[in-house]
């Protein structure tokens, strides 16, 4: 009867039950503290396995806030004054980023804006609006080249903008092109170090856009991506579909985006990422949402999972050990139910203590390291008023 009871003590499966949970909760405590908000534990034990990361380019590789750069008109057609105003006034209603940047470049000229009329929005290619009794067309090369409208005098200095990063759009009025104009998003300053952090990892990173091959390059080559990892000229409902087919190769792909067209795209992908300056859209259909617009967040929250990870095993060895040595001990006789007892609390205090360890686990150890103490993860309001 008494190595029964032994037996039966030392059998509790009570720390085999702590060994996971206790983890991920302090896990998942650790990522709050450093402004990455998970939203449940299998998220956070997945991120551990990616080994290719979708980036959108517009607000996650760069900063979203595009800006007027160039105005280029067809020779004798018209005035750069007036291609702005006519250009600005169709923009008024469209809510994309590169748009706003032109509305608010004609506003720092002082200029007049009028309102549009029959305006339409046409995902992947442009606008198109009636601006003073005229047909005016804005948008890539498959706006004008599903409308027939000739644009051989202004590709060459298209592919000239397009070669410095810029979005180049072309302008045509009554199904004739009278110029370009140019619109420029510039690079977060901690881009190319995140990429570069995701890549010593092991892990394939992949920028994803709607731009044309030329500027997605050339955007790409500033932050380190190889050329072979950069899908252009995506459309926005294709997003997903470029997911899914990574994710028949056999990878576990985490998709990082902020905008309410990225959405479909972070609910594919097998860990969704949302950059916190973004929309609530992407925010409700991603996994994890990065507090501040930083994609150095990526990087940490994979290394805040395999951290959590190798701390679940550790766990799960301290719970099984005693069972695997103690049963066949207290069978045979040669341990006492008290001492089995205490065996079995000490188990659950090992897995418990060393799943506290990780509260001491720094997942933007190696940015600090590199920044030479000078980076603070204090909250977006404080660190303005710093």
């Amino acid at each position: 009867m008494i190595n029964f009871t032994a037996v039966l003590v030392i059998a509790c499966p009570c720390a085999l039950g702590l060994a996971t949970p206790t983890s991920i909760m302090v896990g998942t405590g650790k990522g709050a503290e450093n402004g990455i908000l998970i939203k449940g534990g299998e998220h956070l034990e997945k991120a551990h396995a990616l080994n290719a990361i979708v980036l959108d380019k517009t607000g996650t590789i760069t900063k979203g806030e595009p800006s007027l750069t160039d105005v280029i008109t067809a020779t004798g057609e018209i005035s750069e004054e007036e291609l702005i105003r006519l250009v600005a006034s169709a923009e008024r209603s469209s809510e994309h980023p590169l748009g706003e940047a032109i509305v608010k470049g004609a506003k720092e000229r002082n200029m007049d804006l009028v309102e549009p009329q029959n305006f339409e929005a046409i995902p992947g290619h442009g606008i198109v609006a009636a601006i003073e009794g005229k047909a005016l067309f804005i948008g890539n090369r498959r706006l004008m080249s599903s409308e027939n409208i000739d644009i051989s005098t202004l590709e060459k200095k298209v592919d000239e903008l397009e070669g410095e990063g810029k979005t180049a759009m072309l302008v045509a009025v009554d199904n004739k092109a009278v110029g370009v104009v140019a619109v420029a998003d510039t690079v977060k300053e901690t881009s190319a170090e995140a990429i570069q952090a995701l890549r010593s990892m092991g892990i394939q990173v992949i920028m994803i856009t709607g731009d044309n091959r030329r500027t997605a390059e050339a955007i790409a080559k500033q932050v380190g991506i190889p050329p072979e990892d950069v899908l252009a000229e995506v459309l926005p409902q294709d997003k997903a579909r470029e997911v899914n087919r990574l994710k028949e190769k056999g990878q576990v792909v985490g998709m990082v985006g902020d905008g309410i067209n990225d959405a479909p795209a972070l609910a594919t992908a097998d860990v969704g990422f949302a950059i916190g300056t973004g929309t609530d859209v992407a925010m409700e259909a991603a996994d994890i949402t990065l507090m501040r617009g930083d994609l150095r967040g990526v990087a940490a929250s994979i290394k805040l999972s395999r951290a959590t990870m190798r701390n679940i095993k550790q766990n799960l060895f301290w719970a099984l050990i005693y069972n695997t040595l103690g049963i066949p001990v207290a069978a045979l006789g040669y341990l006492s139910p008290v001492l089995a007892g205490a065996a079995m609390a000490f188990s659950s205090v090992s897995v418990v203590t060393n799943a506290l360890r990780l509260k001491r686990f720094d997942p933007y150890r190696d940015f600090r390291k590199e920044e030479k103490a000078t980076f603070r993860l204090v909250p977006e309001p404080a660190r303005r008023r710093e």
